[in-house]
């Protein structure tokens, strides 16, 4: 029967001639290691936040009045909700995680100069997307932490003059986190967030395959016009880089249970378990670890809008870095300035991370 049914799909779409050219003849750098297989499990795991975000939604309430209440009966009483919930939770945290991974790899590689300067830049608006799903998310399930937290975070706006106080009124739907929030919030995470990263991982993706993988070695030539890598020597995308996949996104998926297991409230703290009051403040609030950094520079910073240029001014630099450095050299072990400032930005990141934290 699997072989009538193979066969039926081969005669409409040649299915051999496909999995032929796309997967056994498709080849990629022979030096091609684990890491270079971050950019499919990432995808991997927003497909799993899609999935899981779906069944999330069949029994949630976007009201203030039950969206608390909807969480608990999905922890509590939704056959396997607990399950779901926290895949939901922790998976997108990890998400964040091995997407900043895949950039500092593909940085240190030197993998974002000419002719991947796009693909670079798509790479980047759609992590800046997933940070937007993150937001709008942390709200959802309308606990102490995720209302006082996305009251910070929305806040930011309102230290850039001009126009700072009307994008914030435009985040919160008013001049504070409200019902209206919530509604606008859940209108983003669930309608117009998904088509912007569907635009964009799609976009990304047809660049990579179009131009081929990376090569590892950082000694060869820009080219001056486009051209398909083919590495002649290299090996086949399947089943040979296919397995080293399947191996990372196990050991994603390990993780995952790991956490959910033994520590179920990494990402959940205290306020998470008690239902937003707009009327207590706790003593004390702090925004998801991947904001910290920039949570941290506005504590220390006393010139708030200072602060909000700093951050701003470092995320174009990220965005838009590949039009930015045009020098030739791809090996960043052969340009100590721009080793100094990579290396120099992740302790920073770091420290940040962790000073926020605490």
């Amino acid at each position: 029967m699997w072989k009538n049914i193979v066969k039926w799909i081969d005669i409409r779409i040649g299915l051999d001639d496909l999995v032929s050219t796309r997967l056994k003849n498709y080849l990629v750098p022979r030096d091609a290691g684990f890491f270079s297989t971050l950019g499919l499990v990432a995808l991997v795991a927003f497909l799993v936040q899609v999935i899981s975000g779906i069944l999330l939604i069949m029994y949630y309430t976007p009201h203030p009045d039950h969206a608390f209440t909807s969480v608990q009966q999905i922890m509590n009483e939704v056959p396997f909700g607990w399950l779901f919930r926290e895949l939901h939770v922790v998976g997108a945290n990890l998400l964040v995680l091995l997407l900043f991974l895949h950039l500092t790899n593909v940085f240190y590689m030197g993998r974002y100069k000419r002719p991947r300067d796009i693909t670079w830049f798509t790479g980047g608006i759609a992590l800046f997307i997933i940070l937007g799903f993150c937001v709008t998310g942390h709200l959802l399930p309308w606990n102490q932490m995720s209302y006082w937290s996305t009251t910070v975070i929305t806040s930011f706006p309102t230290f850039i003059p001009g126009i700072g106080d009307k994008i914030a009124v435009f985040l919160r739907g008013g001049d504070y986190v409200s019902g209206v929030t919530l509604s606008r919030f859940f209108a983003f995470h669930v309608a117009l967030l998904p088509t912007c990263i569907v635009v964009f991982i799609t976009l990304h993706i047809l660049l990579v395959r179009r131009m081929g993988f990376a090569p590892n070695k950082t000694d060869y030539i820009t080219k001056k016009e486009f051209s398909y890598e083919l590495h002649t020597d290299g090996m086949p995308f399947y089943p040979d880089f296919f397995s080293k996949q399947m191996v990372m996104t196990s050991l994603f998926f390990a993780v995952v249970f790991f956490i959910m297991t033994f520590m179920p409230d990494t990402f959940l703290p205290v306020g998470a378990h008690v239902q937003a009051d707009p009327l207590s403040t706790p003593l004390f609030i702090k925004p998801p670890f991947y904001f910290l950094p920039a949570y941290q520079i506005l504590r220390f910073i006393p010139n708030e809008f200072l602060g909000i240029s700093l951050v701003l001014i470092f995320c174009l630099l990220f965005l838009f870095w590949p039009f930015i450095d045009n020098n030739e050299e791809r090996n960043i072990l052969k340009r100590p300035i721009l080793l100094s400032i990579f290396f120099g930005t992740l302790i920073l990141w770091v420290v940040l991370t962790i000073m926020g934290g605490y």
